[in-house]
């Protein structure tokens, strides 16, 4: 099972990226964010519109290097999507890798694979927002979902 994988080149610093994945994600990904992402253990829900949202916890911070999230609930209630929930107990991974002059992201989904229903939408939701986060730390204003 292949998991959903991006790099993406930030023209921007390690701890501004860590920044972004920490107390940021309101900026880049949805405006409609609930709870904390900032320390290992917190709790966070993300929500676009009333129909999908993902309850995520914070598995592990490693600063400037490291952020993974546990997706705990989960639901994508869209007409012709049979399994709504199936985020749930899948891995996000997010690695941060400083270069000469830029950073590399690199964002594993583990259990977001081309077998699961949802894969194409969900993974063109991945580049929407990471070229949302990419808009936000190279031009201070991102692309978020708007309630």
């Amino acid at each position: 099972m292949k998991n959903y994988s991006q790099t993406i080149t930030l023209n921007t610093t390690a701890d501004k990226v860590f920044s972004a994945l920490t107390n940021d994600i309101p900026l880049w990904w949805t405006e409609i964010f609930e709870g904390g992402a900032s320390n290992q253990g917190d709790n966070f829900t993300i929500r676009f519109g009333d129909h999908i949202f993902k309850t995520m916890k914070v598995q592990e911070l490693s600063a400037d290097e490291k952020v993974v999230w546990l997706v705990e609930d989960s639901l994508i209630d869209i007409p012709g999507l049979s399994k709504q929930k199936e985020w749930i107990r899948t891995t996000i991974i997010w690695e941060i890798l400083t270069k000469e002059h830029s950073t590399e992201l690199k964002l594993t989904h583990i259990g977001l694979s081309p077998e699961v229903e949802c894969y194409e939408i969900c993974s063109g939701g991945w580049q929407q927002f990471t070229g949302s986060l990419k808009l936000f730390l190279e031009t201070g204003k991102g692309a978020p979902y708007h309630r």
